[in-house]
């Protein structure tokens, strides 16, 4: 339970503090954080996750990193079901615990019927000037999970330097969201996708199906991979 409870606050903190900055700071005139700050809010809520709650859970807070957890030879099968219900609900706290903040604003209207609303994932939507589709959307997101847990298992390999497993994960994902935000908002984390899903008012439910699929992919594929490079992946 204890480690539950970890997989839940550590989910709930990065819907909170990633989605919470490109919602709350990253827009405000003038003084607005921007999309490179967005990507770095990602990655502190991971890197400072992970060494806080990693030594209980192992600060997964994401269901692709589970899976590829477990097909690296990471994960025990049985521990998957609840570690992914922890987190998709410690994302629907994180995001609601946002919603509350956005909604007690005097000049609150709703979050936003447009594609990318509450920080939403999209595809064949032009948010930022460009408009990729399903397709580069699908591979986008493949491959920068696949990416994200191919770090992540060597990072945290025992022959891996010792106590910056933290730090590298939490820049691999600060590099993944520079890269990708243009293309799908930058999801690798379908709990995350899920979590803000749920409250905005935009047609993002419709699209969620491949902020499961394509992330889940590409950490399956990336736990295989790594466990054939690495067999002593103890």
């Amino acid at each position: 339970m204890k480690k539950l409870v970890a997989e839940f606050i550590g989910t709930a903190w990065l819907v909170l503090g990633g989605c919470g900055a490109a919602v709350l700071a990253a827009g405000v005139p003038g003084v607005g954080i921007g999309l490179v700050g967005v990507s770095l809010a990602f990655g502190l809520t991971v890197l400072t996750g992970a060494y806080a709650l990693g030594h209980i859970s192992g600060g997964h807070f994401n269901p692709a990193v589970s899976l590829g957890l477990w097909a690296g030879g990471r994960f025990d099968a049985k521990d998957l079901l609840p570690y992914i219900a922890a987190q998709v609900l410690g994302g629907a706290v994180g995001a609601g615990v946002l919603y509350l903040i956005v909604s007690s604003s005097a000049d609150f209207t709703g979050v936003g019927t447009g594609m990318g609303a509450f920080a939403t994932n999209f595809y064949d939507a032009n948010v930022y000037g460009v408009n990729f589709g399903m397709v580069g959307a699908l591979i986008t997101e493949i491959v920068m999970t696949f990416m994200f847990l191919i770090v992540i298992l060597g990072a945290t390999h025992k022959n891996a330097s010792p106590g910056f497993g933290g730090m590298a994960i939490g820049l691999a994902l600060t590099l993944i969201h520079l890269i990708s935000i243009p293309v799908t908002n930058t999801s690798v984390n379908p709990a995350r996708s899920t979590a803000v899903a749920i409250f905005a008012e935009a047609n993002a439910m419709g699209q969620l199906w491949l902020f499961w699929v394509a992330p889940i992919v590409g950490a399956i594929l990336a736990g295989f991979v790594y466990k054939f490079m690495a067999p002593n992946n103890s």
